[in-house]
């Protein structure tokens, strides 16, 4: 009831890292923000647009083999280490620690993940419902230096077209990313009607004075604005979707 309250006031679902889905397969070892495979909860189905976040650490020379995906964009952010990708339409190529690779699956597509290198791979792995089926599917990927994005928010993947430079997607969603020294703020204003869900990937933070640590989830409402805090060093991605 306390958890349902705080959400209603404040626009701000805190989900901690503790309390996240578990799966360690040995070579994956895996959290999820909401329900994915055999974790199931019907209070963490999605949030929005935003169906999965995953929270995966790839053991070095091991990965997905190849599996099919239709109708789904696929946002693979990488904290640490590097993901080599390669799909059925002939696409390969590698992704480093803060860099940013996303897959438009639609109509249906074949691909493979595997972390080629000698030290483990952690990455988000964000998966946002399309706003059509169908559909041919793509690829991209592209570097995006984290000075750039000292103190401020940088678009790395969007569906809408003013979002220059940013990798696109076939959503109604903005996916962000920042970087915040110790006692830096950023502030974002969410529109009415739009969830965003925030993970600090290192660092604790503080959103509109609410305590989060590094890798807890932040589901957050619409028609708000919110201030994030720095308590130490933090980089954070965020999604923003209908």
């Amino acid at each position: 009831m306390t958890d349902t309250l705080t959400k209603a006031n404040s626009g701000i679902e805190r989900r901690p890292f503790e309390s996240l889905g578990h799966a360690n397969h040995g070579w994956l070892d895996a959290r999820h923000h909401f329900s994915f495979a055999d974790y199931y909860d019907p209070a963490r189905m999605g949030w929005g647009a935003i169906r999965v976040w995953n929270d995966d650490l790839i053991a070095p020379q091991n990965g997905f083999p190849p599996h099919p995906h239709r109708d789904m964009e696929i946002i693979t952010y990488v904290r640490t280490g590097a993901i080599t990708h390669q799909d059925s339409m002939g696409n390969r190529g590698r992704t480093a620690a803060g860099d940013v690779q996303v897959m438009s699956a639609g109509s249906g597509v074949r691909h493979a993940e595997y972390n080629l290198e000698d030290e483990p791979t952690t990455l988000f792995q964000i998966w946002i419902m399309p706003r059509a089926s169908g559909g041919s599917p793509s690829w991209g990927a592209k570097p995006f230096p984290k000075g750039d994005r000292s103190g401020r928010f940088v678009t790395l993947a969007s569906g809408f077209a003013e979002d220059a430079g940013a990798l696109p997607i076939r959503a109604d969603a903005r996916v962000m990313g920042a970087t915040l020294k110790a006692g830096e703020t950023v502030s974002y204003d969410l529109g009415e009607g739009r969830h965003a869900y925030l993970v600090p990937a290192t660092g604790r933070i503080e959103i509109n004075g609410e305590a989060f640590g590094a890798r807890d989830g932040a589901a957050l409402s619409g028609g708000r604005s919110f201030t994030i805090t720095a308590e130490e060093d933090a980089e954070l991605v965020l999604v923003d979707s209908e």
